[in-house]
């Protein structure tokens, strides 16, 4: 990212989400970002994930300028590229966990088979091969986090991006679902995490602060 600025209208006022952010993140890197609420952390994320275009300013993922792709080619990197994990789950509720898994590749080429298979391999995973015929009523907030984990792996991103991955569950669940991560990114992934918590940022090898839609600090974790 170089000099990125997000600016949004809002009741005639302008709003200033992001202001000037330079970022390099490398292939394969942890990195949490972190900062209050207001701070920019969504924002980025969005333009992180190619849901949504900067303002102002340039962003390149694997060397493409993403403010020149069409919006074919932003929904095929969304969904070849990048794995997306949110804090409220996102789950089908009236849908078994394998069918929600293997839901992203319903559209696709792959067998009914295939994708069955790719599902329940992702389910065992992470740790729910003996729940993968449970709707989500029936499994708790972890687990649900888990199946959306699994779902979010299912077309084998690069990229895996995390928005408050921890931020509906107990600090005890929190912590296997941050070794889940820590274990995509031994396998190589590049793992981005968005938090407020201090203690799910440094699960993560670097940290990137914002407040009021600025890079105010950047650590190194003492993890790695």
């Amino acid at each position: 990212m170089e000099n990125v600025e997000k600016t949004y209208g809002v009741d005639g006022v302008e709003v200033h989400a992001l202001q000037g952010i330079d970022l390099i993140i490398k292939e394969g890197e942890y990195l949490s970002i972190m900062g209050p609420s207001g701070s920019g952390k969504s924002t980025l994320m969005n333009i992180l994930g190619c849901l949504d275009r900067p303002t102002r300013g340039e962003y390149y993922l694997e060397g493409k300028n993403v403010a020149q792709l069409s919006d074919d080619e932003l929904a095929r990197i969304r969904n070849e590229t990048i794995g997306f994990v949110f804090q409220v789950f996102n789950l089908l509720p009236r849908t078994n966990c394998l069918r929600n898994v293997e839901l992203p590749l319903i559209y696709s080429r792959v067998s009914s088979e295939e994708r069955r298979k790719k599902a329940r391999s992702l389910l065992e995973k992470v740790g729910l091969g003996q729940r993968i015929k449970h709707s989500p009523s029936e499994l708790s907030g972890g687990e649900r986090q888990r199946v959306a984990i699994a779902r979010a792996l299912i077309n084998d991103p690069k990229i895996l991006l995390a928005d408050e991955p921890t931020g509906n569950l107990d600090s005890v669940t929190a912590s296997d679902i941050l070794e889940i991560f820590n274990e995509l990114h031994r396998e190589g992934r590049t793992v981005i995490l968005v938090t407020h918590e201090s203690y799910v940022a440094d699960s993560a090898e670097r940290i990137v602060s914002l407040r009021d839609g600025k890079v105010i600090h950047e650590k190194v974790t003492s993890k790695f």
